[in-house]
Parts: C-alpha cells; sequence; structure tokens
C-alpha cells in the first residue's frame, strides 16, 4: 500500500518531493503512452500529479473521457464534436459484446446500466449521478444520455408501435429544451447553467423499451427573475422572447424593438440557447398549442412589465409610497399583460394588510420603498415558480407512461454543481448541501461500504484514508443544533432577524465542528463553511427572509382576481384554502421553510438512488473561460482533490469491485464443474494451489459449499486457458477472495469465469446441436427411404400399365400385318396360277427382239424358275432357320430339263394393261409410328444380301433382261 495517496509524504517535504519526481520519472519512462491508458487505475504510483498528467495528455489529444475504476472522468471539450455522439457509434457501443473494452465514453455507462436492467440483476433499476461543479458539462452529459437511450431503447416490430414509440422518444427528446429555456440562465461560470436539480426517470417496459419518462424538479432558483448577479443573465425564454418574437406579438406583448428591462441584463450577448423556435416547437411537440403558448409568452411579457415599476421614498410613514416619475406609465402594462385591474394591483404592492388579535381584526399598513420593492419580486417569483411547476407538470403528463405498462427504469440525475462566488446566498447553501448528500452517497456506495465489506466478509484488506464528509453534513444538517435548524428557529421566531446576530449565533452553537470557520476579513455577516470541495463564505444578510420565502395572501388574493386563462389555472380560487388563511391564533401550523422543503425532497431522491444501482460519471472543467485545447492543472487538481477521485481509484485499484453472494455464484457458475467434474482434487488433478495462491489462503479457512469448491478449482485450469502460447509470462493467479458469504473478484476474474461458463454453454450447445442433427438426420434417412419406395412401387405399377398398353397395341399391329401379308400371299398364288406358259413362246417377236447366246438363255431359264423364292421366303413361318430354310431353298433351285428354245421372253411394255395388280411403287416403304418404350423396337433390320426384292420387280424387269 503506498503512503503517498493525496501526494502527500509522511516524511519531510524535500525528501516527498524528491521521491515524487523520481516517480514520475519512472512513471514517464514507460513504454506505454499516457493517451493509451483509458484507465486511471493502471496509472503507477496512483498520486495527483500523475492522474493530473494522465488527464492533461489525453485532454491535448482530444480524448475526453477516462475511466476512473467504478466512475467515468469526462473533461468538458468546450467544442464541438458531432461525429463523438452521433447515431452510429451509439449503435456501436449498444451491438458490442463488451463496451467495456471499447474507448471510454458515456454511452459504455449508458450501455452497462442498460444492460444491468435487461439482465435482471438485483437491483433492476438503475441510476446513472452525474455530478461536476457549474460549467463542466453536466447538462450536455444528461442530454446526450438521453438521446442514447431513446435510440437503442426504440426496437419495436410493428409500425403501430414504432409509431408510439417514435412519439414517446420525441416528446422525452422536447422536454430538455422546454426544461433548459425556463430553469437554465447564463452564469460566470457556464453559459448553460441549470437553476434547479432533475432526475429525469425514463420508464422500460418487459421488453426494455421506453414506453415513458418523468421528470422531478428540485429547488428552482426563483429570485434569479428577479435579482441577477453582476455578468450574470435572466432565464433564457426572457431573452428568447425579446429576441425572436415576431413584428406582431411585439405588439401584443408591448415589447418594442430594442426595449431596456430592469430584470433583462445583458441582452447584447447572443448565445446559442436563445434559440426562441427551437422551444416553441418542443412545446408544440408536448402537447402546448399556439394560443397557450401566446398566453405563456404574454404573462412572462407581464413580469418584465413587472420589474419596471419603481418606488419612491415616502416622506410621511403613514403615506404610501408613491411611484418615480418615469415609472407611472409602467403599472399599466403590466396589469393589462396579466389582466390584472390596475389599482389594485398598486396597492397590494403599497400597503400591507395585517391580521391581528383573536377576532382577526384587519390593520392595513403602507409598505416602506423596499417592502414595496420585496413584495414585487414576490409577485413576480411567486407567477414563475408557479409556471415553472405546471410546466413540469404538463410535461409529464405527455410524457409519464401508465403504472402497468413499465415495470423498471433508468434515472438520470442533473443537479446543479458545486458553486462557491463572491456573494454566496441561501441558494448556494443549498446547492452545496445537495452536492455534500450526494458525494457522501458516492463515499458510502464505492469507498466506505467496500472496506466496511471487506472487514465484514473477514478479508486481509489494508485500509486506505478517504476523505468522508460526515462532518460538514453534521454542520448543515445535523441534530439537535446545525446550521438548517437555527436558521429555522429564527424564521419561526416573532421578531426582526439580524444578519450580525444570526452570525453570532452560529459561531457560538457551532463553534467545535471543524468545519465552520469565520472570515476576519469580512466587513459583511458571514461564515465561512469548509466543504469537500472547498472553503465557501456565506453572508446572512437577508438568509432568514429568504428561507421564509414569504408569500402574503394578498398577492394570493390578487392574482386569483386575474382573469387571464393562465393565471386562473395556477391561483384556482380553493375554498379549503381560503379557510385555512384565517386560522385562529393556537392553532396556526408552522410555516414550512424553503430549507425544510428542500431537506425533505433531497431525502427523498436520495431514498430512490439508494434502492438503485448507481453509476457515476465525474464531470471536470479543464478551465473556467471555456476554452478548448486550454488545459489548467490548478482548476483541474482543485476539481480532482474536491471530489475524492484519487481515493475512488487507489480502491478500485486494489479492492474487488465485484461480489456475488455464494448462492448466486454457485447458480451462475455450477456449469464450469464440469471442466473439473472430482469435488476434490485428485493426485492428477491441478491443485488450487498452483498459481493461486491469493485464493488458496482462505479457500481452505472459508466453510464454502462443495459445489463452491469444485468451481474455484477449475481457475487454474481456465487462467492457462487464456493465456497465450507464445507469451507463458502472462499466466498469473486470478485474483479472487471468498468471504463468510460472498465471493469477490475483479473484473479480469469476472471476464474470466464469464469466459470458461460461455465456452461449457457452447459445447453444451454442440452437443444438444449434435443430437437434433443425428435425429433430424436419422429422420430424414426414414423418410427417404420410404419415398423411394412408394416411387418404386408408382414407377413399376405405371411400367406395367405401359408395357400392357404396347403389348396390346403390338398384337393389334401383328394380327392386322399378319392379315396382309395372307391376303397378298392369296392373290400372288391367284395370278400365278393364272398364267399360261404356252403363250411365252409363241408371242411373235417384235421388231426390238433379237437372239440371245446360249449362256444367257440358261440365265434367263433360271430367273424364270427362281422367281417363286421370294414368296417362299416371304411367306416362310416364323422361325424356320437352318437346315429347313436350305431345304426350301434347294426345292426352289431345281432347274428345268427342257431346252431353252421352248421359251420366249415378252417384254411388260408389249401387254395390254396393267401388267400386275399387285405393282408397288419403288423404293423403301418407311412407318412412322411413336418411339417404342421397348428396347431395340426402334432399330430396323438390315436387308440381307440375297434376299429377293418380289414377283413384281421379276415382271417389270423380264422385258429389259431379254434384250440383254
Amino acid at each position: 500500500m503506498l503512503q503517498q495517496v493525496n501526494g502527500r509524504s509522511s516524511g519531510p517535504d524535500a525528501h516527498g518531493r524528491e521521491a515524487l519526481r523520481e516517480d514520475l520519472q519512472e512513471f514517464l519512462a514507460q513504454e506505454t503512452p499516457l493517451q493509451l491508458l483509458d484507465d486511471l487505475t493502471k496509472v503507477n504510483p496512483v498520486t495527483l500529479e500523475t492522474v493530473l498528467r494522465c488527464l492533461q495528455t489525453r485532454y491535448m489529444a482530444d480524448i475526453f473521457y477516462t475511466n476512473a475504476g467504478c466512475t467515468l472522468v469526462a473533461l468538458n471539450p468546450f467544442k464541438p464534436i458531432p461525429q463523438l455522439y452521433s447515431p452510429e457509434l451509439m449503435r456501436e457501443y449498444h451491438a458490442a459484446p463488451q463496451p467495456q473494452k471499447l474507448r471510454p465514453h458515456i454511452f459504455t455507462v449508458g450501455e452497462q446500466a442498460y444492460r444491468n436492467v435487461k439482465s435482471m440483476t438485483e437491483p433492476v433499476n438503475q441510476s446513472v449521478v452525474v455530478s461536476g461543479e457549474s460549467g463542466a458539462g453536466k447538462t450536455w452529459t444528461s442530454r446526450c444520455l438521453m438521446k442514447f437511450y431513446a435510440v437503442v431503447a426504440t426496437s419495436p416490430t410493428s409500425s403501430e408501435s414504432h409509431k408510439i414509440a417514435e412519439r414517446i422518444e420525441q416528446r422525452i427528446l422536447n422536454s430538455n429544451p422546454v426544461m433548459e429555456a425556463f430553469g437554465n440562465a447564463c452564469t460566470l461560470r457556464n453559459n448553460n447553467s441549470s437553476r434547479f436539480g432533475k432526475f429525469i426517470q425514463l420508464q422500460l417496459n418487459r421488453a426494455q423499451q421506453i414506453t415513458g419518462a418523468a421528470v422531478q424538479t428540485y429547488l428552482l432558483e426563483k429570485t434569479r427573475v428577479a435579482c441577477q448577479a453582476s455578468s450574470e443573465r435572466n432565464f433564457h425564454i426572457f431573452y428568447q422572447i425579446c429576441k425572436g418574437a415576431s413584428a406582431d406579438e411585439r405588439l401584443q406583448w408591448h415589447l418594442p424593438e430594442g426595449a431596456a428591462f430592469s430584470w433583462l441584463p445583458n441582452p447584447e450577448r447572443i448565445l446559442e440557447e436563445d434559440s426562441f423556435e427551437v422551444t416553441r416547437e418542443a412545446m408544440l411537440h408536448l402537447g402546448i398549442d399556439t394560443p397557450t403558448q401566446n398566453n405563456i409568452f404574454k404573462v412572462l411579457a407581464g413580469l418584465l412589465h413587472l420589474g419596471d415599476i419603481q418606488f419612491a421614498d415616502s416622506e410621511d410613514e403613514a403615506q404610501p409610497c408613491q411611484l418615480k416619475s418615469d415609472a407611472k406609465c409602467s403599472v399599466r402594462t403590466p396589469a393589462s399583460l396579466l389582466w390584472l385591474p390596475e389599482d389594485p394591483l398598486l396597492e397590494t404592492l403599497r400597503i400591507r394588510t395585517i391580521r391581528a388579535g383573536r377576532q382577526q381584526q384587519v390593520f392595513r399598513k403602507p409598505c416602506s420603498r423596499a417592502e414595496c420593492d420585496t413584495r414585487r419580486d414576490c409577485l413576480a417569483k411567486l407567477v414563475y415558480a408557479r409556471l415553472f411547476d405546471w410546466l413540469v407538470s404538463v410535461i409529464n403528463s405527455s410524457i409519464c407512461a401508465d403504472v402497468d405498462s413499465w415495470t423498471t427504469f433508468i434515472g438520470l440525475l442533473d443537479v446543479y454543481g458545486f458553486e462557491s462566488f463572491p456573494d454566496n446566498s441561501l441558494e448556494q447553501l443549498c446547492i452545496n448541501y445537495a452536492n455534500e448528500k450526494l458525494q457522501q452517497h458516492f463515499v458510502a456506495h464505492y469507498l466506505r461500504a467496500q472496506q466496511e465489506e471487506y472487514a465484514v466478509e473477514g478479508l486481509e484488506w489494508s485500509f486506505v484514508n478517504y476523505r468522508d464528509n460526515q462532518t460538514c453534513l453534521d454542520l448543515i444538517e445535523g441534530s439537535p443544533i446545525s446550521i438548517c435548524s437555527l436558521i429555522n428557529e429564527e424564521c419561526r421566531l416573532n421578531r426582526p432577524s439580524s444578519a450580525a446576530q444570526l452570525q453570532t449565533r452560529i459561531e457560538s452553537a457551532l463553534s467545535g465542528s471543524p468545519c465552520l470557520g469565520h472570515n476576519k476579513l469580512s466587513r459583511e455577516p458571514s461564515f465561512i463553511v469548509v466543504h469537500y470541495a472547498g472553503a465557501v463564505c456565506y453572508h446572512t444578510a437577508g438568509l432568514v427572509e429568504k428561507n421564509k420565502d414569504p408569500v402574503p395572501p394578498e398577492l394570493t388574493r390578487l392574482l386569483q382576481q386575474s382573469q387571464d386563462p393562465l393565471l386562473k389555472v395556477l391561483f384556482p380560487t380553493d375554498p379549503e384554502e381560503e379557510s385555512q388563511a384565517k386560522p385562529s391564533g393556537q392553532s396556526r401550523t408552522p410555516v414550512l421553510t424553503v430549507v425544510s422543503k428542500f431537506k425533505a425532497s433531497l431525502e427523498q431522491l436520495l431514498q430512490v438512488l439508494h434502492s438503485t444501482t448507481p453509476h457515476y460519471i465525474r464531470c471536470i472543467k479543464p478551465n473556467s473561460q471555456g476554452q478548448a485545447q486550454t488545459f489548467l492543472r490548478e482548476e483541474v487538481l482543485s476539481q480532482l482533490e474536491a471530489c475524492g477521485l484519487v481515493e475512488t481509484i487507489h480502491i478500485s485499484a486494489a479492492g474487488f469491485p465485484i461480489r456475488i453472494s455464494h448462492r448466486n455464484f454457485v447458480e451462475r457458475y455450477e456449469l464450469l464443474r464440469r471442466l473439473h467434474p472430482r469435488t476434490s482434487p485428485g493426485p492428477q488433478s491441478p491443485s488450487p494451489n498452483e498459481g493461486c495462491s491469493e485464493w488458496s489462503a482462505h479457500a481452505e479457512k472459508a466453510p464454502l459449499h462443495p459445489l463452491l469448491q469444485d468451481i474455484l478449482h477449475t481457475l487454474p485450469a481456465l487462467t492457462r486457458a487464456a493465456a497465450t502460447p507464445s507469451d507463458p509470462a502472462e499466466v498469473t493467479p486470478a485474483p479472487v477472495r471468498c468471504g463468510r458469504t460472498k465471493v469477490f473478484m475483479t473484473d479480469s476474474t469476472l471476464e474470466l469465469l464469464e469466459h470458461g461458463r460461455a465456452w461449457v454453454l457452447e459445447q453444451c450447445a454442440r452437443c444438444i446441436q449434435a443430437g437434433w442433427r443425428r435425429h433430424r438426420h436419422r429422420k430424414q434417412e426414414r423418410q427417404r427411404r420410404a419415398a423411394v419406395l412408394i416411387q418404386a412401387a408408382i414407377r413399376s405399377w405405371l411400367t406395367r400399365r405401359h408395357i400392357q398398353r404396347l403389348h396390346m397395341a403390338a398384337t393389334v399391329i401383328k394380327r392386322a400385318w399378319q392379315k396382309w401379308r395372307i391376303r397378298m400371299a392369296f392373290l400372288a398364288s391367284e395370278e400365278l396360277d393364272g398364267v399360261e406358259e404356252k403363250y411365252f413362246f409363241q408371242v411373235p417377236r417384235s421388231p426390238s427382239s433379237f437372239p440371245l447366246p446360249q449362256a444367257q438363255m440358261r440365265l434367263l431359264e433360271a430367273i424364270t424358275r427362281l422367281w417363286p423364292l421370294g414368296l417362299v421366303l416371304a411367306n416362310a413361318a416364323v422361325g424356320v432357320r437352318g437346315f429347313q430354310r436350305k431345304l426350301v431353298v434347294w426345292a426352289c433351285l431345281q432347274l428345268p430339263t427342257s431346252s431353252p428354245s421352248s421359251y420366249t421372253i415378252q417384254a411388260a411394255q408389249e401387254q395390254d394393261g396393267v401388267t400386275s395388280i399387285r405393282a408397288l411403287p419403288q423404293g423403301s416403304i418407311k412407318f412412322h409410328c411413336r418411339k417404342s418404350p421397348l428396347r431395340h423396337a426402334d432399330i430396323c433390320p438390315e436387308p440381307s444380301s440375297y434376299s429377293v426384292t418380289g414377283f413384281n420387280q421379276i415382271l417389270l424387269e423380264r422385258h429389259r433382261l431379254g434384250h440383254v
């Protein structure tokens, strides 16, 4: 454990500075550049100087977000960087498997909170606390977080729900410009300083989609309406009206071009927030129509004119104060804009009504000039406060969802930062008090709770000295005596309050507090409170009056007489309120002061924060001038000291931010037992002592469940599996502690366990997938076989039917062919039987006839005897083969014995009529039919070389052969 926690050495100053310088030189000599250290816990040593130098280096490299353990440090860039907050970048952080491995960003915090809601980890509800000084960028950070959730938390499926989600998203985003216009102002430190605190509750349904939102406000600085510090401005909305109104609207609201108002200082400054059209459009989306908007702006214009009413001192105390000569016409204008009667308005401002005695007798007393100014300011503050609350209620009614439609929420807390001005009053006391409470919540949640829990769980821990602000809170709100109780007691006393007397009471009653000081150089009565962020001097003048926040009842009755529609809503006539305004002297209830109301609302807010999982964003202002690329070390150093950032980094680096109960740990990581199934380590199993010395000492002492022991035995194996083979030196023991009821670990150990769990789940998923694929393959194989059998049966049946039809058709054709062949054979035999051979030689020779040689005559006789061979072969029975066919041919080859001179040849041309009735056309004859499915059915056999062409050809060529 380092002895230099806050940059201070326990030894002499010279020795401490020299040691710090050596540490810095050693740090700067490292190879890792400072801008690459995205987490301040990696800085070594953890001191203010080293942390400051790392932040400065990253800031100059345009890297504005840095992790600090459990906190995100956000440096204000003081320049627009659109690509740093684009919707594409939002989706990238949302879709990343591990957003913490990306560059630090506010989207990382937002995504972590959103994933905690989706995982339903107790506590389910989340809250993001954005803290820092005024001008550090809290409002911008909250606005970007709202845009982030509007982008990632709206993913409906149907078109109707998509339109509803878009409308809700637009209304939530439009609530920002309206709230900033009416609640933010330009101060010395910030051009867009929030002058109120707000807690925005983003409501999510069971599908983690935004269904609505709710806004809760705290302590509006309504005194700014009537009183602005030097070089500061009023609320933005007044400047928007004067600069953005049209000519007709200026005429209606009595706002001439270039008009000056006493409550509108520094109108010449041009700011980005002076956009009147943006405010009007946002109000229109929130359901505030144009007539209502004009009514609101008319009332605000009336308040500006009300501030121009100036009173002069009265010479006679019995007479009311008179108006100044240049302010006589200024009463008529606010009276007409507010729809108030002119005379009652002036009378209410100058004359006070007093009720005294049991009979509640009414006395009228003229007010002094200071009292008249106070009543005028009170009237303006009352109207503006009611108008602001009404706007908040309208916004909530527009964006808030039904109770049954949402189950969880993510809260965004944007409160005023720590303030210290030359003149600090009740407003600064309440603002700094709220920051003290938030700092205590942070200390209790992350610093003190961690160390105390380590001690309760029995872990060996070297405690870190952190800065606890409980002493300062006891000074402000402690019991029985504190600053708040003394101020409230002064309000209850029926006597004039004295600033010097209040200072004396505070110093005498709280002199023993180390956080209370006295400014001896101040001429005005004051006291000093040493806050966690520094000492602040508060002036006691006007402190009691502001705490009372008195509202004379005649002012409320006057506003109830207004005929303005908006003022009728803001100040309704309530009979019960009138009856309570006239109580008896003994039944008067104590007045609720500003401090009491603010304390109650703050306690309610802290209860909400304690019921959620908080996430912290520390906004740091690099310089007070708002200049880009300017890093003032002194100012940043004071902010780092104030928020206790170094203590946070030190505890986060040395501690165990992840703690899980034994039951939840076993339920989530019981799957890892598959890697080490035995309860006790066997002779061949890896021992937990190997590479895990931090775990072994406490694993033996703690009475752990056997399941828990099995899970922890897998850590060495997981560590070795996660190490790269090229660098075995990276195998380090997994830092984990086993307490009495919880398991403590770091982020790296949690990542290791999650990696092992994911691997086991992957293996299980593969087994399930393999079994399912095997079952599906077998089922598909059975279906395929069944389909093949069915197809084969159908094909067989179709083939058999087709063959049967072909067989029937072939039978018909065969019968017809046989019938025709028999008929042709019969006709041929009839024709041959009728031929008389005797006329063959008796036919007279024609002139063309001539005698033939003896060899040719014998050939002619052979041909004449062989012509029946064609008919015999054609009419031969099917199946006659071999020897039988040869006998038939031999019978046909029997040559005649008579002389060839007894025969004569007659040409076919010499016969009268047709030579033969069976004369067929010359050439081949083709049959055209459909292709047969039978094999070789379409192949035509080649005719044999010795086949006879037929009887008809013999008859036709007889004459030609006779002349050869």
